[in-house]
């Protein structure tokens, strides 16, 4: 494989990759700007964000991980010219998207009563209900328009969709500002006011969504004609297999940043917070890898469709070529400047201090968070996806989080012992799973 293939290949990848990437930023800035505006309240208010994303995020990244499937099925369709393949996808993948919103919201009913004993600090339990209540809410918009913007990705049209996304985003800066501070004669609503503001802006870019691709020439025969004709089993059933490795490999990973967002937690409100500003922070460098990984699905998939065998190495190299040379110099911004990045969210110096070592050690994960999650997406658009889900859950729930909890309380480096652990498995994915697509692109 020549260097000069790779770079070819990387341009092609980069080209479709930079609008999802851009839309997962888009996506991800919405937490950022909760997590900033949400902190101008205080350390407490802060801390109770940041449990509700660990709650939150484990149900959205399972249906992240789920909902890749339309990717996969509408890309190979693409590949091989058939539209009907592709219809049938989005729809089913609406319903299955509609199904795993109700299961969150119905699961959240449930956890409410629950938040006293996951043993976090009193103060932030008591006013993380109305936040978590909203978020719960707002997963069943956010299923929906993924699923839609998964198709519209796989067709290669992935720029109406960033832009719709970037709307959403700036409709929240409005709406946290004038419901989480009471602005322009709104009432003063707190967390509660943060919460209104995500749903509705995730209502508003689904709707969004929906509207375009209907209205869209070049996905008029790509697109169900009945959105909402009752649901085929096989094909669904069919649908949801095909999902469910990646959701539940995508799942051992955040649950593992979950549990030790608790295990934090345990420590107190100043470490929960600072963990909340720097897991932020490096969810959203870590877009830009899965922009990649997305883009290396839908190649993939389209070259297996088309009958290319040669062709995914090369895709993955490229994409990882790409990581290479976007990975040095935020290394450098991170680390150089994670003081003043810090303090964009605290002002508290402790805490701010706290988060800054968090930033140092995220700025060192970043590598291998790139290659696992890049070789994870080339390892989908093949849809060998059961050894992954296996893997990372060793790796993570195996490996990471204990020796993160050994190095954390039997070795007294607190908050940034935890870190490490999750270094570490991060780490175990990325080799695992790069060695596992060389052999089977072989």
């Amino acid at each position: 494989m020549r260097l000069a293939d790779l770079f070819t290949d990387a341009k092609v990848t980069l080209r479709l990759a930079t609008p999802l990437i851009a839309g997962q930023l888009s996506q991800m800035l919405m937490g950022v700007v909760d997590t900033a505006m949400i902190g101008r309240l205080g350390t407490t208010p802060l801390a109770a964000a940041a449990l509700v994303t660990n709650l939150s995020h484990v149900p959205l990244v399972f249906g992240i991980g789920l909902l890749t499937a339309i990717s996969v099925r509408v890309s190979q369709a693409r590949g091989a010219a058939h539209p009907e393949r592709a219809r049938a996808a989005l729809r089913h993948g609406m319903w299955l998207a509609l199904l795993l919103g109700i299961s969150t919201l119905l699961g959240a009913s449930v956890l409410l009563p629950q938040l006293g004993n996951f043993r976090q600090a009193p103060a932030v339990v008591a006013i993380t209900p109305p936040l978590l209540e909203w978020i719960a809410l707002s997963m069943v918009p956010a299923f929906l328009g993924i699923a839609v913007k998964n198709h519209a990705d796989a067709m290669d049209h992935p720029w109406p969709p960033f832009w719709i996304t970037l709307g959403g985003v700036f409709l929240n800066v409005v709406l946290n500002w004038l419901l989480i501070y009471g602005n322009a004669g709104f009432p003063t609503l707190g967390l509660a006011g943060a919460g209104i503001a995500t749903c509705i802006a995730r209502v508003a870019v689904f709707v969004g969504l929906v509207a375009w691709c209907r209205s869209s020439r070049d996905l008029r025969d790509w697109i169900p004609a009945h959105w909402l004709r009752r649901p085929s089993w096989r094909p669904f059933a069919s649908l949801a297999r095909l999902g469910l490795p990646s959701a539940m490999q995508m799942l051992a990973e955040v649950s593992a940043f979950v549990a030790a967002g608790f295990l934090v937690g345990t420590l107190g409100g100043e470490p929960l917070a600072a963990h909340q500003v720097a897991l932020v922070c490096a969810a959203s460098v870590f877009m830009i890898p899965l922009g990649l990984s997305m883009a290396v699905t839908v190649r993939t998939g389209a070259a297996r469709g088309a009958g290319d065998r040669s062709g995914p190495r090369r895709i993955l190299g490229g994409a990882l070529l790409v990581a290479a040379l976007f990975t040095l110099p935020t290394f450098g911004v991170i680390a150089g400047g994670r003081h003043v990045i810090a303090g964009w969210f605290i002002t508290d110096s402790a805490t701010l201090e706290l988060a800054a070592g968090l930033l140092l050690i995220s700025a060192v994960f970043q590598a291998s968070d790139a290659v696992q999650v890049i070789s994870m997406g080339a390892l989908r658009g093949l849809e060998d996806v059961q050894f992954p889900a296996r893997a990372a859950f060793a790796a993570h729930w195996l490996i990471g989080l204990p020796l993160g909890w050994w190095l954390a309380f039997r070795q007294g480096t607190g908050v940034q012992g935890i870190w490490w652990g999750l270094t570490i498995g991060l780490t175990v994915c990325a080799v695992l799973f790069a060695r596992r697509f060389w052999r089977k692109s072989g």
